[in-house]
């Protein structure tokens, strides 16, 4: 199978995924800056999990663009990967609803912790399957930000129950790493 089939199937995932996270916003009844405020924690969970969803888009569109043949095992990597990225609707509008609490934002680490994860199986699968396994495995190198942010989301998730802050703030430092453009993947295949 090629790859074009994928990487449209999973755009249109993805995309399905931020247009829920939007409709999960309510429209103020008010005004005046009074009827915006109750929308803050639910506005701002939707912009963490925005940038999340794009950083995935992103370095999903690399990595399949350095792949090179789709096996049935990519493709079950990908739906696991797409699966746990469907989940953050529900846990967006979960936190933002009950204002950061400690099982929502709990529960939302989880989510996020498992799409690492899954993200990690999908770049093994490609790696496997012996087509694009040179290209992705000299991309990713020794992926210090891959393996790094599993082990910030379970402290995050710890860190919940005793102190939501310092989930929140580990939570927000993950995406600003990823948001940091990872030049790996665009210098293997000499993008500009």
């Amino acid at each position: 199978m090629g790859k074009g089939r994928l990487e449209a199937f999973s755009d249109g995932v993805i995309a399905i995924i931020i247009t829920i996270m939007v409709l999960e916003m309510k429209v103020p009844h008010g005004d005046d800056l009074a009827a915006i405020a109750p929308l803050l924690p639910v506005f701002v969970s939707y912009v963490l999990s925005f940038i999340y969803v794009g950083i995935y888009w992103n370095n999903h569109h690399h990595l399949l663009h350095a792949t090179g043949k789709v096996t049935g095992g990519v493709l079950w990597a990908n739906l696991h990967l797409l699966f746990w990225l469907s989940l953050f609707p529900l846990v967006t509008g979960w936190v933002g609803e009950n204002h950061f609490a400690a099982l929502p934002l709990a529960l939302y680490g989880g989510v996020l912790l498992m799409a690492a994860l899954a993200y990690y199986i999908l770049q093994k699968a490609i790696i496997a399957s012996g087509h694009g396994d040179s290209l992705v495995a000299k991309a990713l190198g020794t992926d210090l930000k891959g393996k790094l942010s599993p082990l910030f989301y379970l402290a995050a998730i710890i860190s919940t129950f005793f102190a939501t802050w310092i989930a929140e703030a580990l939570y927000v430092v993950v995406a600003l790493v990823w948001l940091i453009p990872d030049r790996r993947m665009e210098k293997v295949l000499n993008l500009k």
